[in-house]
């Protein structure tokens, strides 16, 4: 009995010994993260993803085409958006989740490189992610749809390089055909050709002709539009010349009218300069006083004498003009605009051939601008603009819209913007393609056929990309309220006849009427950069999201939770942090 109680007793000092380790074991796991902190990995993440992209994708997908919707936002500010522009929309969107950001900050990208597809690019990319999540749940690696995405990228350009003629520059019907395709989608399609002219004639305006037989276009910069509230559409021009929101600074007493103007551009003040901080003058005669304000005069006396011996007619300062600079101007006979601003002086220089010039002792007869035939001043509305206008080479242009209220000009000019960047991006690369789902289509049927080349898994991701191709036509097709499928199918059809007889199929889908029609006769044309632009940025973004595994979203700031943790695994409690605000001490 003595032995069995030892042997019970060794037993169970044993067992609290093994217990005690194992509790050790069992601890509660060390916390690396802060506990605000909110994590989503792995497939959720992934499939969150897929939901946000599809989301933003689905709110802009009826503005595609000529029969799309328009959607009315309100901003920030109260105002009323009303648009149809992609790039619009979705920049007026407030949105929080990660993915919804990436997929909006594709549209500006677009926008900004070429200026039009902002809608396709965004319902491109959410077709493509929208596909790949079958392949995710059968468990086969993002890496590996991607590099599948990538080789089918890679194969659809190829295809679209095939496809694409050549258009000559000098052409301008062919031009006009294609800048009209652009705004046909657009609010300023019911006004026929007028905004597709506009655009050609404000680009060929600005477009500069390079050694290397290139041309640059930079609308940005030289081709400013100046909305003005008030009479019609009809009324909107490109001026062959620059125009600003500026009078003449003395008005009763210069000329608001001067004919083959010589113009001068300076980037100084013609005023005399007074002390960076306060200045201090010690005078010990009464006389001195005097002597200090009749030196000021003379040295603007100077400057004025020297800027009357050059004769021009018009001079125009960035900086400010004092009133006594202005009596010696008006003495002259010479018209001022004074604070006018750098990229407005910019303009003027490029469109008269002057040169702004920083100091007026550095100015010599060269640097006046004689390409100007007119220099006036008009009210329009009710503010005064000038006009540098009938340059001999421009190079510059202002292009002025008149509509009936301010959302009208707004969405004008939005237009108008998608309009010059495709016509800038023909002149660049003059290139182009079918449109209404052409291209698409042809790409589709291209990858399908590629696709059976390829050998294990990556085949069935780069076969997705040719049916994401496909949204583009199905879009067309319901926007403007034909039969998706019949129509589709047709189209498909139509694409696998023509290919077997081995020439380039031109068949897309009329937005307007939702039947089939060759593109070459309806004259629907895309500029090629656009197209290709929009197909890498849908392709590489979708990549991108899928490759993402882990998504980590906690509070920064410090006092709002505590962004960094105690360094002992525990999150910190509110006594630890010392950075309260005082209304949060107070509620403590």
């Amino acid at each position: 009995r003595r032995r069995v109680g030892l042997f019970r007793r060794k037993r169970s000092r044993r067992t609290s010994r093994e217990k005690s380790v194992r509790m050790q074991g069992m601890q509660s796991p060390i916390m690396v993260m802060n506990t605000n902190t909110k994590r989503e990995s792995g497939r959720k993440a992934q499939m969150n993803n897929i939901a946000a992209a599809k989301a933003v994708s689905d709110i802009i997908r009826t503005t595609l085409g000529p029969r799309s919707m328009l959607k009315m936002i309100l901003d920030a500010s109260g105002g009323i958006v009303l648009t149809n522009d992609g790039n619009a929309i979705l920049r007026e969107i407030d949105v929080t989740h990660p993915a919804a950001k990436s997929m909006i900050e594709l549209s500006r990208t677009q926008d900004e490189e070429v200026g039009d597809g902002t809608t396709s690019v965004i319902i491109l990319a959410g077709e493509i992610l929208h596909l790949s999540q079958p392949f995710l749940e059968k468990d086969i690696h993002p890496t590996v749809i991607v590099r599948a995405y990538m080789k089918a990228l890679d194969a659809a350009v190829k295809i679209i390089d095939d496809l694409s003629f050549p258009v000559d520059i000098d052409d301008r019907e062919q031009l006009m055909n294609i800048v009209t395709s652009c705004i046909g989608t657009k609010y300023t399609s019911r006004f026929g050709p007028l905004m597709a002219n506009l655009a050609l004639d404000a680009v060929l305006c600005v477009a500069v002709h390079n050694p290397d037989g290139s041309r640059e276009v930079d609308i940005k910069k030289y081709a400013k539009i100046e909305k003005i509230a008030g009479g019609s559409i009809e009324d909107c021009r490109v001026l062959k010349g620059v125009m600003m929101n500026k009078d003449v600074v003395a008005p009763g007493r210069m000329k608001r009218r001067v004919e083959k103007p010589r113009v001068m551009l300076l980037d100084c003040s013609l005023e005399y300069k007074k002390g960076e901080n306060q200045t201090n003058v010690e005078i010990s005669k009464e006389e001195d006083w005097s002597v200090l304000l009749k030196m000021e005069e003379e040295w603007i006396q100077g400057v004025c004498a020297r800027i009357a011996s050059f004769k021009p007619d018009v001079v125009v300062t960035e900086k400010g003009l004092s009133d006594l600079a202005t009596h010696y101007l008006c003495k002259a006979g010479i018209v001022a605009l004074r604070r006018v601003r750098k990229t407005d002086n910019n303009r003027i220089a490029r469109a008269t051939g002057a040169t702004i010039v920083h100091r007026v002792e550095e100015f010599r007869e060269e640097d006046i601008g004689t390409g100007a035939g007119l220099f006036k001043v008009e009210k329009l509305g009710e503010e005064y603009f000038s006009f540098f206008v009938d340059c001999d080479e421009p190079k510059a242009c202002s292009i002025i819209l008149r509509g009936a209220s301010r959302d009208v000009l707004n969405e004008v000019e939005r237009n108008l913007h998608d309009a010059m960047g495709v016509a800038r991006n023909v002149v660049h690369d003059p290139r182009l393609l079918p449109g209404g789902g052409a291209v698409e289509m042809a790409v589709s049927r291209a990858i399908t056929e590629e696709a059976l080349k390829i050998e294990g898994v990556e085949q069935w991701p780069f076969k997705a990309i040719g049916q994401a191709l496909e949204v583009i036509p199905r879009t067309l097709a319901q926007n403007c309220g034909a039969n998706v499928i019949r129509t589709l199918t047709k189209l498909r059809a139509k694409h696998a006849e023509v290919s077997e007889t081995g020439e380039t199929c031109t068949f897309g889908i009329d937005g307007n009427k939702g039947t089939i029609v060759d593109m070459k006769e309806l004259g629907i044309w895309e500029a090629y950069a656009v197209k290709v632009q929009s197909i890498k940025t849908a392709v590489e973004s979708a990549a991108m999201l899928l490759r993402i595994d882990d998504i980590v979203s906690g509070l920064s700031q410090k006092g709002a939770g505590g962004g960094a943790g105690t360094g002992t695994g525990v999150a910190p409690m509110a006594e630890d942090n010392d950075d309260d605000p005082p209304e949060k001490l107070g509620e403590q």
